[in-house]
């Protein structure tokens, strides 16, 4: 029983303390065809900023609004002002031609390619830039929300 006890102890202890510690790598032990190549960087904004309101009115969820028309520059902020969390999606096959590389620029924390995060809070706010985007409509939705419809489109002009 003591013996028991003691191995139990023992494994307790370690586990405590984080067990066998790993070599450490230093910079130069990285083989250079892992280093990432850059990432694009966003252009910056040079147009107005408009706002689009995510919201559940109790029955249903909305992008407000839903079509929205902006230029080339201009920034939309992605504000969750109840039913959350929310982000914002773009379909990539319903985005011009191009729009995938500016957006995936001007996109930060993204979940996965051209979906921002979840804006869990009410009043958080995620800004697109839409900096260098090509002319063209921009389908995109909600995607804890989108079998309830949230979709919505935006449209980049010069």
């Amino acid at each position: 029983m003591q013996k028991i006890s003691l191995v139990a102890g023992l494994a307790v202890l370690m586990a405590a303390c984080g067990g066998e510690k790993a070599p450490e790598q230093t910079p130069a032990a990285v083989p250079a065809a892992d280093t990432a190549a850059p990432a694009a960087t966003a252009a910056v904004p040079t147009g107005a900023t408009h706002d689009v309101r995510m919201e559940f009115d109790g029955k249903t969820y909305h992008f407000i609004p839903a079509t929205l028309t902006i230029k080339a520059g201009d920034v939309v902020n992605f504000h969750n002002i109840s039913g959350g969390p929310h982000n914002v999606a773009f379909w990539a096959d319903s985005i011009p031609a191009g729009a995938a590389a500016v957006l995936g620029a001007s996109m930060p924390n993204q979940m996965q390619p051209l979906s921002g995060p979840m804006l869990v809070e009410q009043d958080a706010i995620y800004s697109v830039s839409f900096a260098g985007a090509p002319v063209g409509d921009y389908k995109y939705y909600c995607l804890p929300h989108l079998a309830m419809g949230m979709t919505a489109v935006l449209t980049v002009t010069q």
